[in-house]
């Protein structure tokens, strides 16, 4: 799947640094003891707003996901791309690619692993992996 290009901004920049060096960094407020999803202003369960940037296990279940069929162009047929919701073991749900997976493989509550992956002049993005 060729994916855009993305680029970090001031907000952004530490949880690309994180991306660049294997981390998932998460939104987290001491004050609640609360995990938020990496792009929270305020906590997403009591709106707290002393967020910082802590690492995450990377360790989730899938929760859902959905298939975009590929498609055939100039006889070159892509990919199917299955997207998944993902549930980190800290709370948070995401949405991730995951690359290159069997669909025969996939489930309610399946194990995954956070990954990354760099697209060519893109920040390192988290994509999922079945464990």
């Amino acid at each position: 799947m060729a994916l855009a290009p993305v680029v970090r901004d001031d907000f952004s920049a530490p949880f690309f640094e994180g991306t660049a060096a294997g981390k998932l960094l998460l939104r987290y407020s001491p004050s609640s003891g609360e995990w938020s999803e990496p792009a929270a202003r305020f906590c997403s369960v009591t709106q707290a707003d002393d967020l910082e940037w802590r690492e995450s296990s990377g360790a989730g279940t899938l929760v859902s996901w959905t298939i975009k069929p590929g498609r055939t162009k100039d006889e070159v047929t892509t990919p199917d791309v299955v997207i998944g919701i993902v549930e980190l073991a800290e709370g948070p749900w995401l949405s991730l690619w995951l690359p290159e997976v069997d669909q025969s493989a996939l489930a309610i509550g399946a194990g995954v692993r956070v990954d990354f992956l760099r697209p060519e002049g893109s920040e390192h993005l988290p994509v999922a992996r079945l464990s």
